[in-house]
């Protein structure tokens, strides 16, 4: 297994041609929520990948479960990152999605999510659902890491599935938290704007 987790990572990064640049910010093995715009459903094997190697064993890509449990290779795939599926069609009012992504975290893991949802098809950054709202409430001592993705959605077109090699950069941020009183639509809108700043830097 870890050696497919090994050439997987360097496959995502020599057809993203990934760079990572750091931004008042620096690696850690703290527990985080990486939260990126969404353009590519390479999205989060490159994230992952573009981690050094000892934040990346502890970091979780959180993944549409309809479309990586769909085939062989993509289940083996999800399986070799330890992506955490989410169902996105059946949820449970009991078990809900962040419930399970805390879960699963326990005390150790830091996840990478999308808050916008679904894919991006114009490259805008659409409004974020509440989830990284009620992450950020039920888990204040995570650290909640903006990262930008560039260009990527020209890696793999939506529709497409074999990848382009072009260059791509993804950017991280300075952390954020929720603040007290802070009400969830101003929070979401200060997180939105986060990835924002880092596509202008």
């Amino acid at each position: 297994m870890q050696i497919t987790v090994e050439i997987l990572s360097f496959l995502a990064k020599l057809l993203s041609g990934a760079s990572a640049r750091w931004v008042d910010c620096n690696p850690d093995t703290c527990q985080r929520v990486y939260f990126a715009n969404h353009t590519s459903h390479l999205d989060a094997l490159v994230i992952w990948s573009s981690l050094p190697a000892d934040v990346r064993r502890l970091t979780r890509p959180v993944a549409a479960k309809d479309y990586w449990d769909k085939g062989a290779i993509r289940r083996h795939v999800a399986k070799s990152f330890n992506a955490l599926l989410i169902d996105r069609k059946e949820i449970k009012v009991h078990r809900s999605p962040v419930d399970l992504m805390i879960q699963e975290a326990g005390d150790t893991s830091s996840l990478i999510v999308f808050p916008e949802g679904g894919r991006s098809t114009t490259g805008e950054l659409g409004e974020f659902k509440s989830g990284l709202y009620h992450l950020g409430k039920k888990r204040p001592d995570w650290e909640l890491v903006p990262v930008h993705i560039d260009n990527l959605n020209r890696v793999l077109p939506r529709g497409e599935f074999l990848p382009v090699p072009l260059l791509s950069c993804i950017t991280f941020g300075p952390p954020i938290w929720l603040e007290k009183g802070e009400s969830k639509a101003d929070f979401l809108s200060r997180a939105r704007e986060a990835i924002i700043r880092l596509k202008e830097i």
